[in-house]
């Protein structure tokens, strides 16, 4: 299935920087408000619903023999038509 980019923003931050907009998601989240994502003239609303996949992924990019790129991504997906997806069953823990 074609991916489409609505939005996309990148910029380096501090980690006090980072934990302020995953605040702000959760709260959001949580008060089952919509999440309004803006970069300059680019806007994009989002509204997950209840239930959402929600998927973590940690990574490693580059050479197998020297330094590479870490990462650690947090994706939250749900079906357009309201239908709720059918995400792993394994339960996540962040310590």
């Amino acid at each position: 299935m074609p991916e489409e980019v609505l939005f996309k923003s990148e910029s380096n931050q501090t980690r006090e920087e980072i934990a302020s907009y995953l605040r702000t998601v959760a709260d959001k989240l949580e008060q089952g408000d919509a999440l309004i994502l803006k970069s300059g003239s680019e806007s994009v609303t989002m509204e997950p619903p209840a239930r959402s996949t929600f998927e973590v992924k940690a990574e490693r990019e580059g050479p197998t023999d020297g330094p590479g790129e870490l990462s650690i991504e947090f994706e939250l997906e749900w079906n357009e038509n309201g239908n709720e997806g059918d995400g792993g069953s394994n339960q996540l823990e962040i310590e």
